[in-house]
């Protein structure tokens, strides 16, 4: 029961995210609201630390990979999903971040060594072909400049990174550290790290923004920063990248849901065939070979006894 209330709660904040950060772009530099984003966060979680107060003290090497989870899962990849967003619509960020599923489980492979089922490579091929099918008017132009490829490419690198911060978590889980002292240490370095590339990068501060921005600003750090992580690395923990990577398949349901009503977002045939694809790839990765095989024998055999003699 637990697990399910940790799905449930990551789905429906990470599908409402997508939409929140449309309204994190324009007013203020990404770099910034990503400071502020991770600055708030970080706060948050050190004053649960010291409410708490669990061993904080770690050595040399699980401090560097507490540094490369907030480059990877708090600070890179946000660069470069915010910066999709400028080009894409938050249905389609979010469908292009379910890809992340697969690559997942291949990252799995690659530093654990967990062998990949043959469904693996059927899910991948149809994910792949469903992100074909969503970008096929752009991808037919193949330009870099043009604005929904470009978007596409930083979508897909910043699930990429994201992935390399999964198996940070996963990593530190197996050294015992808890989800709170991950986290605490990750978003700490990831708001210092970002205040750093803002400073070299001299972006502009401001504050001024509309009440919009603002409120957005609160959800993502806590909603979307502080609880989501927290559910979703529980779940890494508890029953491992695999299985915790279903959320990757329903939170876009969530994510086209909004979008439809508050961006116009429009069921072209191309995007409902893509959509399709990519679910349906995510859900066979997920699903295990032997549950397949018996559907398939019980269809067959339902066939066999509906014809009649």
């Amino acid at each position: 029961m637990k697990s399910a209330a940790l799905y449930i709660t990551t789905v429906l904040i990470w599908g409402s995210t997508w939409l929140a950060i449309e309204f994190q772009l324009g007013d203020i530099a990404v770099e910034l609201s990503l400071f502020y984003r991770f600055a708030i966060a970080a706060l948050l979680m050190w004053l649960y630390v010291a409410y708490k107060k669990p061993i904080m003290r770690f050595s040399l090497v699980d401090h560097g990979f507490f540094a490369l989870l907030a480059i990877c899962n708090f600070g890179l990849n946000y660069l470069l999903l915010y910066w999709a967003q400028n080009y894409l619509s938050s249905a389609m960020t979010s469908i292009a971040f379910s890809m992340l599923l697969v690559m997942n489980i291949v990252n799995t492979r690659l530093f654990f060594g967990k062998p990949i089922s043959k469904r693996i490579y059927t899910g991948a091929v149809l994910a792949v072909l469903g992100i074909t099918c969503l970008f096929w008017p752009q991808l037919q132009q193949f330009d870099l400049s043009n604005g929904a490829l470009v978007g596409l490419l930083l979508a897909l690198g910043g699930t990429f990174v994201a992935s390399l911060g999964n198996m940070v978590s996963v990593r530190n889980s197996q050294k015992q550290i808890g989800v709170l002292q991950g986290n605490a240490w990750g978003m700490l370095y990831s708001a210092i790290g970002l205040a750093l590339y803002v400073l070299i990068n001299d972006v502009q501060f401001s504050l001024n923004a509309p009440t919009s921005y603002w409120l957005s600003l609160l959800y993502l750090s806590v909603f979307g920063t502080v609880i989501a992580f927290g559910c979703y690395f529980a779940l890494l923990r508890n029953i491992g990248p695999e299985k915790a990577s279903y959320v990757i398949v329903l939170f876009p349901l969530v994510a086209v849901t909004l979008s439809s009503f508050f961006e116009g977002f429009e069921w072209h045939a191309n995007a409902f065939a893509g959509f399709s694809l990519v679910l349906l790839g995510n859900a066979i990765v997920l699903t295990p070979t032997k549950r397949i095989n018996t559907f398939l024998a019980n269809r067959s055999t339902a066939k066999a006894g509906s014809v009649p003699s």
